[in-house]
């Protein structure tokens, strides 16, 4: 494996000249999904990681939020860092009440633990079904995990690609069934836009939403779903259009379920590295009202994240 200074051969770091967003975030917006790696350094990577990063550290990320406009980020625990939070719980605790974030935990964790990291800032936990990325957790421990975070008010955060919502339908659905706990979907489900908007992949994705009302979705990363690319044509149509009526269908059927973040610094990108002023003005091609932009980046993820302010 690695050391925490020898990235993974071909990682891209991200880009460090974003432009300044031609669309102007309303006031309290909210980057709902981004990660913090290290610094090695200070915060070492996990010794079972499936890859090594480039450094990405809070400051940077907090310089990035506000050029880009934005009040608060909500940092999701990166999978170069394991169950060791130390490098998020630190960004949220020092932010001075700007950012709140998403573990991940194992069954051993204490509830003095878990208290530790609910002072810093997080108010969920996440579990990755990407197996390029993690090693499978046993569902029986992520069930009992998901039922010990429920006595602090946190929900639970899934991360999973489109062709194998099948095999984890019942995991998801007895998440919601039998917890209660509202579990927000990363990235739409990851659905192949070379597919229709209208076909079944999709349609399963928004029967999931629609038959289980506290299933929320993020309608990020536009740059990891598109086939098209980054490219905008005759400057009014959107960089990553193909992905656009998959986000702006979740947008307009679950207004109050749906979150935007930028992903900051974007692990694991093959062929480029996104501009992350450009994935701003996406934004309003897939929220294509005042009102639904509200509710993307400032309502649904302060009701979330920070309840007791609204």
């Amino acid at each position: 494996m690695n050391t925490p200074f020898e990235k993974t051969p071909g990682w891209l770091d991200w880009y460090a000249g974003p432009a300044k967003p031609r669309f102007v975030l309303p006031a309290g917006a909210v980057d709902a999904h981004c990660h913090v790696f290290g610094p090695g350094a200070e915060f070492p990577f996990a010794p079972e990681r499936k890859y090594t990063p480039c450094d990405a550290s809070k400051a940077q990320l907090f310089a990035l939020r506000d050029h880009l406009g934005f009040a608060r980020n909500v940092i999701v625990q990166a999978t170069c860092h394991g169950a060791d939070n130390r490098a998020m719980a630190d960004a949220c605790a020092t932010s001075g009440g700007k950012a709140r974030g998403v573990a991940t935990v194992k069954r051993s964790v204490t509830d003095h633990e878990l208290e530790q990291l609910h002072a810093a800032g997080v108010r969920g936990v996440r579990f990755n079904f990407v197996k390029r990325l993690v090693d499978f957790t046993p569902k029986d421990e992520l069930m009992e995990i998901a039922g010990r975070i429920k006595a602090l008010g946190w929900h639970v955060v899934i991360y999973f690609e489109a062709v194998d919502l099948p095999e984890l339908w019942d995991f998801f659905t007895a998440v919601h069934d039998d917890l209660a706990t509202t579990v927000v979907v990363d990235h739409m489900g990851r659905p192949d836009v070379g597919l229709p908007v209208d076909g079944p992949q999709f349609a399963l994705f928004q029967k999931l939403m629609r038959e289980h009302e506290n299933v929320w979705s993020k309608v990020s990363c536009p740059e990891r779903l598109s086939v098209a690319g980054p490219r905008a044509l005759h400057g009014e149509q959107a960089a990553y259009r193909d992905v656009v009526p998959f986000a702006r269908r979740i947008v307009e059927s679950f207004p109050d379920r749906v979150l935007w973040g930028t992903d900051w610094p974007h692990p694991n990108l093959k062929d480029h590295m996104p501009d992350d002023g450009l994935l701003v003005d996406f934004i309003p091609h897939i929220a294509v009202t005042a009102e639904l932009q509200h509710k993307l980046l400032v309502t649904n993820p302060m009701r979330l994240y920070w309840p007791e302010e609204v």
